[in-house]
């Protein structure tokens, strides 16, 4: 660049390796910058003669600037675990003046990059975001930090950016639950999961093989079933309870799959839990509501609620550094009731 140029916040961005909201922050002596960037920021822009536009920095103030509102992109509103995680930042978010702006992506990739444009265009504070099963792509998540949004991740996080989280203890989860499956007698034990690309499904997945490890079984894939919902477990579970090597247990990654199995065991005949032990994860509404209920690991989707939150609010009002990254692990418990057996 030459010095009749006009240096631009971009340019000073890509020379110095970091954001143009970075930059923007720390031309304004923001506290949210840390004082070493801030002078390196500064010293570059003094050095290379950097003018301010004023007419650009007018608008920006006056139509850019962030209100008390944090937007909320969730995979399904009618879902039980997510429901309740809603309630808990809502009420958060409320407790320190803020509103909340919610967006359902239905589990669609291409509605979700449409939520992310729209949250930049209603001047949001930051977002919270668990992303939709199919989401592979990262570049609108992206966009929202390039403009300077602090985001938080809950649930299913991206592990293709670098970013603050809240999720729970699914490894351990699971581990206590097929742990317990095997106490209490069970010895092939079938599991039902997500797509492996989502960490909750690798994570559960894991603690689901350790547990087995541990007890000296070995894991056998033939009972590895990539099914999350009730209608597929419905259309599944027939052929693997009439296999003569059928499973004595189910863990499923979710309690809605874990109905279906057990719908689906009783009308084959098949006693619960004497015949099929079953485990779900969540303990939503349904779990007790069916017969018998369901034994399932608590996932405390409130508590997420308000986690993401207090991490979000900690940038948003400067108590934590532009760009840091916090990561919270919500422990969970086992629920034991009626679909598995007595120790």
């Amino acid at each position: 660049m030459s010095e009749k140029d006009n240096i631009t916040m971009k340019d000073i961005a890509r020379e110095l390796g970091v954001s143009v909201a970075t930059v923007s922050r720390a031309l304004q002596d923001s506290p949210r910058i840390s004082a070493d960037q801030r002078e390196r920021i500064q010293a570059y822009a003094r050095e290379h003669k950097f003018t301010p536009n004023a007419v650009a920095g007018s608008l920006r103030r006056s139509k850019v600037s962030p209100l008390k509102i944090i937007g909320v992109i969730i995979p399904q509103i009618a879902h039980y675990f997510f429901s309740t995680i809603l309630s808990g930042i809502e009420e958060a978010a409320s407790e320190h003046g803020y509103s909340i702006i919610v967006a359902q992506s239905d589990e669609q990739y291409e509605r979700e990059v449409k939520i992310c444009e729209s949250l930049l265009g209603h001047r949001v504070c930051g977002v919270i975001i668990s992303q939709a099963k199919d989401t592979m792509h990262y570049e609108h998540f992206q966009k929202l930090l390039d403009a300077g949004l602090p985001l938080v991740f809950y649930d299913r996080i991206c592990t293709g950016l670098n970013t603050s989280r809240v999720v729970v203890d699914d490894y351990q989860g699971a581990f206590t639950a097929v742990n317990h499956l095997i106490e209490t007698g069970c010895r092939r034990i079938a599991f039902y999961g997500s797509d492996m690309h989502l960490e909750i499904s690798k994570n559960r997945y894991n603690g689901y093989r350790d547990a087995l490890l541990k007890n000296g079984m070995t894991p056998d894939p033939t009972l590895h079933l990539e099914c999350d919902n009730r209608a597929d477990a419905e259309a599944l579970t027939p052929a693997l309870l009439r296999r003569a090597n059928r499973p004595d247990a189910v863990f499923a990654v979710n309690d809605d799959t874990a109905i279906g199995v057990l719908y689906t065991a009783k009308r084959l005949g098949l006693h619960v839990p004497e015949e099929l032990s079953i485990c779900g994860f969540t303990n939503g509404e349904r779990a007790i509501a069916c017969d018998p209920m369901l034994t399932t690991v608590e996932q405390r989707g409130h508590r997420i609620g308000i986690e993401a939150v207090d991490i979000l609010l900690n940038q948003v009002e400067g108590r934590a550094p532009a760009g840091s990254v916090e990561r919270r692990v919500v422990k969970t418990r086992l629920i034991v009731r009626g679909t598995t057996r007595g120790i």
